[in-house]
């Protein structure tokens, strides 16, 4: 059981880092006059990993801006989206929601749900703003011991890790 609390701490982490970078609210605060206005939509961002590797898992955004890049875990709760043009820090909770892992045949699953908040962005996500909700879903496969029973003291034979955030944001 062990390896099935690290998995959802993992999960709970990825779901995090897909929730950094999900969406954003517009902000309220005074712009200068040649300010662009803001633009505003709903923002979705997608994490994948198949070896259960948190940090600097690929990350895809699409909605009021589209670019892919890589996911850096900033901490328990905090991640941070690295693109090409900038970054964008996101806050995430704890995910919630059913998780199963059968000792016989080693699988285990998780279909868990969280917020997020944006919480800043840097170059071309400057002034960015949102909030919104994440989805995590992984499948795994846990490894045999020498007995042939499942052990959760080694990594998993086999992991798809998934996370899907979306919500309002503002850039």
């Amino acid at each position: 059981m062990k390896y099935g609390k690290r998995l959802l701490g993992l999960a709970g982490v990825l779901a995090a880092t897909g929730a950094v970078a999900l969406s954003a609210l517009p902000a309220a605060s005074a712009a200068p006059a040649n300010a662009r206005p803001a633009a505003t939509g709903t923002e979705h961002f997608q994490l994948m990993s198949t070896n259960g590797d948190t940090n600097r898992a690929p990350v895809i955004a699409t909605g009021l801006f589209t670019a892919g890049g890589r996911d850096h875990v900033v901490s328990n709760n905090v991640d941070k989206f690295v693109f090409p043009k900038g970054t964008i820090t996101v806050r995430h909770s704890n995910s919630k929601g059913p998780q199963s892992f059968n000792p016989r045949t080693c699988l285990l699953r998780v279909n868990q749900h969280g917020t997020y908040r944006i919480l800043a962005g840097t170059g071309a996500y400057t002034g960015i703003t949102g909030h919104g909700r994440y989805r995590l879903t992984i499948l795994a496969v846990g490894a045999r011991g020498a007995n042939g029973k499942c052990t959760q003291k080694k990594p998993p034979v086999a992991i798809e890790l998934e996370i899907r955030a979306v919500g309002p944001a503002s850039l």
